[in-house]
């Protein structure tokens, strides 16, 4: 819903807004334009988390500041709404969005891999970049999912630092790492596609040298909160990749000026396009500052489920931006095991592992170098443009190309 339709309906409006981040103070400034609105999804789980912290705090109801985005995020009224839009310390002004995990479309329980490198980090020839000791090391890269299974003996040293963020979008003190079998076990699996160690001969990780900050900020809650505040963590924790699998069905422009921010930061962001075919896709995944990532499977053919679909727009016409393994992925799973999952949710982390690779070997790379470096890279071969745009990712190429422009 826009904010006019949720003032009409509701009396009030969830809303997004980006602040001067020069600016000292000017969250705290601009927090009496957020009023308490009764029945708002912020107000409740905030209540409910005060109570059972025993510390009530009445603004926590009505706006979270995130000072590293630069994003205050609550609900207001007509009057607080005009005044956010007058203030010259506010940017921008969006609706919140409601996101959902962009769920796997296949499942299913493996107890032994049946070879020592898991076929898309073959399809995408990370070999070749080990046998140059480019495995990641010194990178941390920001996982924003469904929490993570730290005791996995593949992620036991990739897992640098965890945080839970609570139903009402803020940090909670003392957790450790941990995931509801309710996801299928989501973000163990992509967390350990992205940084997996070697465990006993099998390797499912791009860069096993590369180092994670996790945060579990979906299902539940407040998701908006959650995943400013995941975002928010991520930055004081200097990641210079952030991957993301989830969004919103359809274009909603809301989170636009956050993934701005995050480039702005020095982040890439590799995110999910979706799993619900041809003319369909995801926000943020669909945003241009975004690197929007597809799924094709073992023989090079894009997936049926894959999302993909053009725009009119001349920023960012067509997503995903290109493609990667994402079928019959076998990653980590519960009780120390292998799990096989299939979607654009696990094509992500291969992209988001080779982008880690690629600052390993130049460590100064820009953004923008990183991104032009991984899209060349990519080849169609037969798949149809409108499906997957650049094509089907090459660690071996993205280096070459990353070289060559830096030289």
């Amino acid at each position: 819903m826009t904010i006019a339709e949720d003032m009409n309906t509701l009396g009030f409006a969830s809303v997004i807004a980006v602040i001067d981040r020069d600016r000292t103070n000017a969250g705290e400034e601009i927090s009496g334009h957020f009023s308490v609105a009764d029945g708002s999804q912020l107000a409740v789980t905030s209540f409910v988390a005060a109570e059972r912290a025993g510390d009530a705090d009445p603004e926590a109801a009505s706006v979270r500041y995130y000072p590293n985005l630069g994003v205050a995020y609550g609900t207001v009224d007509r009057a607080g709404l005009a005044a956010l839009k007058a203030d010259p310390k506010v940017r921008s002004v969006a609706a919140a969005p409601l996101f959902s995990l962009i769920r796997p479309v296949g499942v299913a329980a493996l107890v032994d891999p049946a070879a020592t490198l898991t076929w898309g980090l073959d399809a995408i020839g990370v070999q070749e970049l080990w046998d140059e000791g480019l495995d990641g090391s010194g990178v941390r890269i920001a996982h924003l999912d469904t929490g993570i299974d730290a005791t996995h003996p593949a992620l036991v040293k990739a897992l640098e630092s965890f945080a839970e963020i609570d139903f009402s979008g803020r940090e909670k003190p003392g957790a450790t790492p941990s995931e509801s079998d309710m996801t299928f076990w989501h973000g163990t699996h992509t967390a350990a596609t992205i940084a997996g160690r070697s465990v006993a001969g099998t390797t499912v990780g791009v860069a096993p040298g590369a180092t994670l900050a996790s945060a579990k900020v979906i299902e539940g809650g407040d998701v908006v909160a959650r995943i400013l505040g995941g975002m928010d963590w991520a930055l004081a924790r200097r990641v210079r990749v952030l991957s993301m699998s989830l969004g919103l069905r359809g274009m909603n422009t809301a989170f636009v000026s956050v993934v701005d921010l995050l480039r702005d930061s020095g982040v890439l962001p590799v995110i999910a396009v979706g799993n619900e075919g041809p003319g369909t896709s995801r926000s943020p995944g669909n945003y241009p500052a975004a690197l929007s990532v597809g799924a094709h499977d073992r023989n090079t053919a894009v997936a049926g489920f894959s999302s993909s679909q053009r725009f009119r727009r001349r920023s960012q016409a067509l997503v995903p931006d290109l493609v990667g393994p994402g079928v019959d992925v076998i990653s980590a799973g519960p009780n120390g095991g292998w799990h096989e999952l299939s979607g654009s949710s696990m094509a992500t982390p291969h992209v988001a592992g080779l982008a880690a690779l690629l600052l390993q070997a130049e460590p100064t790379a820009t953004v923008d170098e990183l991104e032009r470096a991984i899209l060349a890279s990519a080849d169609r071969g037969t798949m149809d443009v409108e499906r997957v745009n650049h094509g089907a990712v090459s660690a071996p190429r993205a280096l070459a190309s990353l070289r060559a422009r830096r030289r």
